[in-house]
């Protein structure tokens, strides 16, 4: 993660709407087929809705048909962190924000070539950028 000072709770409490801060700072999920980002088609990138770091090219983005945004890989290799999550009575691999550690997701092992991962990212914890024509 980011040698960056830390943010305290109050400060991300005053930056991120209450959804935001649920799901970014406290592992929460928003419901499938709800999120902004699901099927949404533009072209661009999706950044870190905490600290705007670039995360996920429009290119690398599918339909997984789960109802969240899914990427087959992050933009680069120091955009998304992983670690082990065993909440909710199973293991998966939790995505983070490399940059400030914010949850963005989970890393599941059913995804498209050529990686075969599908990224499930949830809405609230992007920003899109459009492309600039």
């Amino acid at each position: 993660m980011s040698t960056e000072k830390p943010k305290t709770d109050a400060e991300w409490r005053a930056e991120l709407s209450p959804e935001q801060y649920r799901i970014l700072r406290e592992q929460g999920t928003e419901r499938a087929f709800t999120g902004q980002y699901w099927n949404h088609h533009e072209t661009g990138e999706y950044h870190c809705a905490a600290c705007g770091a670039p995360l996920f090219s429009s290119a690398a983005k599918y339909d997984s048909g789960s109802g969240w945004p899914s990427f087959y890989e992050p933009l680069n290799d120091d955009a998304v962190a992983e670690r082990s999550d065993s909440s909710h009575g199973m293991v998966r691999t939790e995505a983070l924000c490399r940059r400030c550690g914010s949850h963005l997701g989970h890393v599941f092992p059913d995804g498209p070539a050529p990686t075969g991962l599908r990224y499930c990212i949830n809405s609230a914890s992007l920003a899109f950028k459009k492309k600039q024509d």
